[in-house]
């Protein structure tokens, strides 16, 4: 479940939420089409459903996650939804393995959808398709990963010192001219 929040940025309710029938193995994507926090199922966030494309290595984790417990991808043993209580512990035990840890407050689920968006910016990703990718309601709220990515603004002014890629022209139109 860390992995799967760590490389999607899903958010807590929708981790507990997923079901098989969501997942996609093959064409690795994932179908977010609900939610449960507090024991209560709801729509997504904002209302709406949304797709998420996964990364191989969590293909591969959900491979071999794959149970016959129930409906649910991340489950009680007798495949009941995890109530959102039950979710601390393993999250501290594996940040205490990993000796992580943060001066002031802990550390919760939720961080780790900032890690996601974070590592996204941290490898370049343009700030839009963060906010896509994080189901973001605004770009203003994407804004706090854009100083992670310095280097994309420098990047980005260097691309104009490259050979223009050449357009293909319709048929009986000229592809050059100023714009």
């Amino acid at each position: 479940m860390l992995l799967v929040a760590l490389k999607t940025g899903l958010r807590q309710g929708e981790l507990i939420g997923l079901q098989w029938s969501d997942v996609d193995l093959q064409r690795g994507k994932l179908h977010v089409r609900r939610t449960i926090w507090r024991g209560v199922t709801g729509s997504p966030k904002g209302g709406r459903e949304r797709t998420v494309d996964l990364p191989a290595s969590v293909v591969d984790a959900l491979k071999g996650h794959r149970h016959l417990r129930g409906p649910y991808v991340f489950c009680q043993p007798d495949g009941q939804p995890l109530p959102d209580g039950l979710m601390k512990l393993p999250l501290q035990r594996a940040l205490r393995a990993a000796d992580i840890s943060r001066e002031q407050g802990r550390i919760g689920w939720h961080d780790l959808r900032h890690t996601y968006g974070s590592h996204l910016a941290m490898r370049g990703v343009p700030l839009k398709v963060i906010q896509e990718l994080m189901d973001l309601a605004t770009i203003e709220m994407t804004m706090r990963y854009a100083h992670l990515a310095p280097e994309a603004r420098e990047s980005a002014v260097q691309q104009l010192d490259r050979p223009v890629p050449q357009l293909h022209a319709a048929p009986g139109r000229d592809a050059g001219g100023a714009h």
